[in-house]
């Protein structure tokens, strides 16, 4: 099949569409990618890229096109404004030339931002090809829920964006079951809708190799509790700060904290300001492919979400990352990535933004027999080859796509 992937982010920025691609080509499918140029998450682009240079790519089989857009910046809501509506006009407006002939399928990845879909939409009309849209974060919720935006006109604006660019889908994959009945409520037919989750790229296989760059670094001895991933607002780091600063007369238990984001800078100043330079650990950015590494020196590994609804529905996308490399997991999350991991038995759970429980629940693994643990990071790592395996999902979103291509249902 000829596929063409709308995606707002693409490599070298590190996102799972770049390994479900390759894939896709290993399979023999020609696989196209309209995208943007790289800027995430440092908000300029990345050396090598700009406006005239790298606009057409080749990245291991994937022909991958860009368009220029306005960098996010830091992340203001304004520059994230002019981000994301550059990306969708010049994609709508050269994706038609710059992606010729006909494809059989057009396959939206949607992290955020939703205006993703309009570009995909105007491909369709061009390319009278159907159009499949993954799910990534509900719009406009996740919005108000990080306090992005608060004002109830704007909000309902999106929800109105939301619902056109639904109704114009052939099939919406959702990367939670529970996105299923918000996005039926907006009258898209349940029969449109299907559970795809996310899984986790080939390198996180439980093994944890050498890595000459991870061991090169210095960890300390003790308990080590790993967070891995983006310092933002919807990570809720006051709860983790503040049951930092529970558990800080254990000297031993050490918060290691591997990733980036616009909040990083206040959560330096916060490890400073509340006397936690002993025991709280910013390792800064890493490369993804280090990560199985730095998740092999973890004893535990954490997953939070802010208290709200809509993180109640979503998955973390680290937990499958968490499940795949055989890690226990601490989690202080409501709702469906709770539940997964209490289902997998895979580690202990706590409600969100309850720095005092969350204290409490790290003090519980910490004194857990080293079997106790090994059996939950088993656990997982069963529970995520049964239900979570990139092969098993491709096999699935292969088969959506070839009955699209042929005008057929897709089934179950």
């Amino acid at each position: 099949m000829k596929i063409l992937i709308v995606t707002q982010y693409f490599w070298p920025e590190e996102f799972r569409i770049n390994e479900m691609s390759r894939m896709l080509v290993q399979r023999g499918h020609q696989v196209t990618v309209l995208t943007g140029l790289p800027n995430y998450p440092a908000g300029r682009f990345f050396p090598g890229y700009g406006l005239r240079q790298n606009r057409r790519q080749n990245y291991e089989g994937v022909e991958v096109v860009r368009v220029p857009l306005i960098p996010r910046g830091k992340s203001s809501p304004l520059r994230l404004a002019l981000n994301y509506f550059s990306f969708a006009f010049m994609a709508a407006l050269l994706g038609p030339s710059k992606c010729p002939g006909r494809y059989d399928v057009i396959f939206v990845y949607e992290p955020s931002p939703i205006t993703v879909g309009l570009p995909a939409i105007c491909l369709k009309k061009k390319k009278s090809a159907p159009l499949i849209f993954w799910v990534q974060d509900l719009w406009p919720e996740s919005l108000s829920a990080i306090g992005a935006v608060r004002a109830k006109f704007i909000l309902n604006r999106v929800g109105s964006l939301v619902r056109y660019i639904y109704h114009r889908c052939d099939l919406i994959l959702v990367q939670s079951k529970v996105f299923i009945e918000a996005i039926a409520e907006l009258s898209i037919p349940t029969g449109k809708i299907k559970y795809f989750p996310n899984s986790a790229e080939e390198i996180f296989d439980g093994k944890g190799g050498p890595n000459g760059n991870v061991d090169r670094l210095t960890f300390p001895d003790g308990f080590r509790l790993m967070f891995a991933g983006n310092i933002g607002a919807a990570q809720d780091f006051e709860t983790i700060l503040k049951a930092a600063e529970l558990t800080k007369e254990r000297e031993d238990i050490h918060w290691i904290i591997v990733g980036d984001g616009h909040l990083s800078p206040w959560v330096k100043a916060q490890v400073q300001s509340r006397g936690l330079q002993n025991t709280f650990h910013l390792m800064g950015r890493h490369p993804l492919e280090d990560m199985p590494a730095f998740f092999a020196r973890a004893d535990a590994m954490l997953v939070t979400l802010k208290k709200d609804p809509i993180f109640a529905l979503t998955i973390p996308g680290k937990v499958q990352s968490y499940l795949a490399c055989s890690r226990p997991i601490i989690a202080a999350l409501d709702g469906e990535g709770a539940r997964i991991i209490e289902e997998a038995g895979a580690g202990l759970t706590c409600p969100a933004e309850d720095p005092e429980v969350l204290a409490k629940t790290i003090l519980k693994v910490y004194h857990m027999p080293r079997e106790e643990r090994e059996k939950m990071a088993r656990l997982g790592r069963d529970y995520f080859e049964k239900n979570f395996e990139r092969q098993l999902l491709l096999n699935r979103l292969e088969g959506w796509f070839l009955k699209l291509s042929r005008n057929e249902e897709p089934c179950v």
